[in-house]
């Protein structure tokens, strides 16, 4: 099976600060762009933070209202010492969390929620920065065409991997949503069968009815 790597889902041409840009620059560069967040690189190109939207908006919920009618939140010291700043080095949430080129899907993804971060970096074996990954470049895997999902998991999946032929399982693929159907000789293979389908990039679901002749893990026959 083919799973689509960083380096095939992030984007190039990176929008980028350096670590003295003066906050109202950073402020212009993401409107310019249309981005919510850009890393902060040293002079080697090198990501050492990425400073966002949320970052630069400690500086105004840090103000007192003048209304009066919302108190002033309480920021710990290192907040209050990013709503104090005035350069990106000051304001950026660091370091950055990076990924590398050659991750799948998945492992950028639970980068992501472990670390609690929208986007990635993405740095080569220098740590220099290639390009960006964000939760919509993730996203569009589920953008994988019924068809090409389905040649995937009949002949990776079944063909190649598990021995199987279209007669014994069939596929049948309806917005990533994979049905399974047929029958195997051991019970023992079913669950890896759904476990190596949903591993297939663009799949949504598995729906599996498939009998088994041999109950493997009793070691005697049965039906499924």
């Amino acid at each position: 099976m083919h799973h689509r790597t960083v380096a095939e889902l992030m984007t190039r041409g990176v929008v980028k600060a350096r670590r003295d840009l003066p906050f109202k620059e950073i402020v212009r560069l993401l409107a310019e762009h249309d981005v919510t967040a850009v890393p902060v690189v040293d002079d080697q190109d090198r990501p050492v933070g990425v400073v966002s939207e949320a970052d630069l908006l400690r500086k105004t919920a840090d103000q007192a209202d003048p209304s009066g009618r919302t108190p002033v939140p309480h920021l710990e010291a290192w907040e209050r010492a990013k709503a104090e700043g005035a350069r990106a080095e000051q304001l950026m949430s660091a370091p950055a969390v990076c990924a590398r080129p050659e991750w799948n899907a998945v492992e950028a993804a639970r980068a992501m929620e472990v670390h609690h971060v929208k986007r990635l970096p993405v740095v080569d074996e220098t740590d220099r920065l290639l390009g960006i990954l964000s939760r919509g470049d993730l996203l569009r895997i589920f953008l994988r065409r019924d068809d090409a999902i389905r040649d995937e998991i009949t002949g990776d999946v079944l063909r190649a991997t598990m021995g199987l032929t279209f007669s014994e399982v069939s596929v049948d693929v309806r917005e990533g949503q994979v049905s399974l159907r047929g029958s195997v000789e051991y019970r023992s293979q079913i669950p890896v069968i759904e476990r190596l389908c949903r591993s297939v990039d663009g799949v949504v679901s598995v729906d599996e009815d498939i009998a088994y002749r041999t109950d493997d893990a009793e070691g005697s026959p049965a039906t499924g």
